[in-house]
């Protein structure tokens, strides 16, 4: 008996599923699965969470989308549109100091630059050694070039953002707090390297007597 009944309950349903004229009303759905799965409206109340509220707060660092970023941070330029001349202090109290900065921007250094522009810094990388081994023309730049080495750093942030001749953008795989970090890191290396120029460009300390 209960199967009879369940099998004309069944028919009953399927003879509705299949109405074949037009109506304003929408379907029966007999098995909604996710069609139209049970929800909250914007600003409902809700019997699940202690406040009552359906919307929750957002979690503690959560950036809003429309949130404008200081140019100076975001692009390393200034209000006038020029390249600004040192990291901002923003970007260094987020680091958590200079020291963090530098050693976050080391080891982002080593993993995206150094492959062409070298541990050193010098553009003898890897990438530039295979380049001329099978007659390329390829060249990294001599991160110690006077003209780097005067650059603002604004200028070395934004080439690392929006890439330069041969140099591809790193806008999508470096965030922008590691983008500063390689810069700080950058003029590390100039530093590093800054006395042994020096050292070598000064005449012999004590030497009265005239080369000829």
């Amino acid at each position: 008996m209960v199967r009879r009944m369940l099998t004309a309950a069944s028919l009953v349903l399927a003879l509705g599923a299949c109405r074949g004229q037009t109506s304003s009303e929408p379907p029966i759905v007999p098995l909604r699965g996710m069609h139209e799965m049970p929800r909250y409206d914007a600003q409902e109340a809700s019997r699940y969470f202690e406040d009552g509220r359906t919307m929750r707060p957002p979690v503690e660092g959560t950036i809003a989308r429309e949130m404008v970023i200081d140019p100076a941070v975001a692009e390393g330029v200034d209000d006038a549109g020029g390249y600004v001349m040192t990291i901002p202090e923003d970007v260094v109290r987020g680091a958590g100091g200079l020291d963090a900065l530098l050693e976050r921007g080391h080891s982002r250094y080593d993993i995206y630059c150094s492959p062409c522009h070298a541990y050193t810094g010098d553009g003898r990388g890897m990438v530039t050694q295979r380049a001329e081994s099978i007659g390329a023309t390829f060249a990294a730049a001599n991160l110690h070039d006077d003209r780097l080495r005067h650059a603002p750093d604004g200028q070395i942030y934004a080439t690392i953002t929006n890439g330069i001749r041969t140099m591809p953008a790193y806008r999508a795989q470096v965030p922008v707090a590691d983008r500063w970090a390689i810069v700080a890191y950058v003029r590390a290396l100039q530093l590093s390297q800054s006395d042994a120029r020096t050292a070598a460009l000064a005449p012999a300390q004590g030497t009265t007597e005239t080369v000829r």
